[in-house]
């Protein structure tokens, strides 16, 4: 699996503009092949570190389920068409990708390695850095779940807990949390192979939950903790900063597509219908100003027309997403880490535009909601919505990693993963 380039670019504290400069490098692409929407962004780094947006393309999701692979041929045609539309918007002929993961099969926990200092001085060196982060990698996970990210927490030094940097510290024990974001192999590979099936090559894999953040955080609220929620059409990811590190992460497997269902259901209309119904009149709450107000809807699809309420259709809205906020703040709580969101949530994705969807959530949460847009970028404005937030944060990761991974042989984990071998890094 991948090696432990990613520890040290990810672990914070890190101060603003951590980006280092670095020349100019051929375009980088990312692609996110999701639910709704297959959507791919072309960027060029820039001398000073940044990002310029030079082309987008995007195309309705065919084939897609929760996030997964229902049927290869639907979902490679998406992706064909959306990398068409980028490579005209860019004059870039893309061969190279850098592909976000999601689905409900991703999952992270904290490992704790533990290693003695063994020197004669009993000072922590780098050596005993790498020796902890090594044992706080080696987590035993069953044969087919393969490991997408190892992030460094905190250090502790014998019994002194919250460590940032033990390096030159005095103590006899050194312990390191690692958090251990791991997804199913067979699922990523096909993700993997319907893109490779368009004849692009598949470069590099991220959560993401993590690109969310990456794409839409301010380094302040990443230091005052804070909770993104980044909703998608089959699947809402979230992702913690706390205590100035990545604390936790995860999938629920409830996106946009349920609300739609249960839209439909309610109010006995198609799928289509209830579509567009929650796009152009749709809320998370009931609206006073607009409880008594109809909105005329034509027969179609052996449908009857009728006069729906908008009332009715924001109450299905608010029960379901209403529920799913819920889920995530039980499972934050269970972990104890929602008391240590200073800096609130952050909403990303198509979801996070659903009208006075951030009133629900700061209300649910006790805490403060903004939506959450990609910064740091600059270029073509159609990418400076929620939607595009983990696009912009895959460009980033992808520009942050890129000169490590050729240094560490990223490319065998790709075969290996592609093969049905990936496991846990080395």
């Amino acid at each position: 699996m991948p090696p432990d380039r990613r520890d040290e670019t990810l672990v914070l504290p890190s101060p603003p503009g951590y980006l280092c400069p670095m020349p100019t490098l051929p375009p980088i692409v990312a692609l996110e092949i999701g639910t709704t929407f297959t959507r791919a962004l072309v960027g060029e780094a820039r001398e000073d570190g940044g990002l310029v947006v030079t082309g987008v393309g995007e195309e309705r999701s065919s084939g897609v389920r929760k996030g997964l692979i229902v049927s290869m041929d639907g979902a490679a045609e998406s992706v064909k068409r959306a990398l068409e539309r980028a490579e005209e918007h860019s004059g870039v002929d893309i061969a190279r990708v850098h592909l976000a993961a999601s689905g409900g099969h991703i999952r992270a926990q904290v490992n704790r390695g533990i290693v003695q200092v063994l020197n004669g001085e009993r000072e922590i060196t780098r050596e005993e850095m790498r020796d902890v982060a090594t044992a706080a990698r080696n987590i035993s996970l069953p044969p087919e779940r393969v490991i997408l990210h190892s992030i460094a927490q905190h250090y502790a030094v014998d019994d002194q807990e919250g460590v940032v940097n033990p390096e030159g510290m005095e103590g006899s024990r050194l312990e390191l949390n690692m958090l251990i974001v791991h997804a199913e192999g067979a699922l990523l590979r096909n993700t993997m192979r319907t893109a490779q099936s368009v004849g692009v090559e598949v470069a590099d894999v991220a959560f993401g939950g993590l690109c969310a953040a990456l794409g839409a955080l301010t380094p302040q609220q990443k230091a005052g903790g804070v909770l993104v929620l980044n909703l998608g059409g089959g699947t809402t990811e979230y992702l913690v900063y706390a205590n100035q590190t990545v604390a936790s992460a995860g999938v629920i497997a409830v996106g946009g597509d349920h609300v739609t269902n249960d839209v439909a259901i309610g109010l006995r209309i198609p799928l289509a219908q209830a579509e567009q119904l929650k796009i152009d009149h749709g809320a998370a709450e009931p609206d006073p100003t607009r409880r008594r107000q109809m909105v005329s809807l034509p027969a179609e699809s052996g449908f009857s027309g009728q006069t729906v309420c908008l009332d009715d259709l924001h109450l299905i809205m608010h029960a379901r997403l209403r529920e799913l906020l819920r889920i995530v703040k039980k499972e934050l709580e269970r972990q104890g880490v929602i008391i240590r969101l200073g800096a609130g949530i952050v909403l990303t994705g198509g979801g996070a535009l659903t009208r006075r969807l951030p009133e629900l959530a700061s209300r649910e949460f006790n805490l403060p909601c903004v939506l959450g847009r990609p910064r740091g970028v600059s270029g073509l404005a159609v990418a400076g919505g929620p939607e595009y937030a983990t696009l912009v944060g895959l460009l980033r990761y992808a520009q942050i990693c890129g000169a490590r991974s050729s240094r560490t042989g990223f490319g065998g984990w790709i075969w290996r993963l592609l093969r049905g071998q990936g496991g846990q890094t080395g």
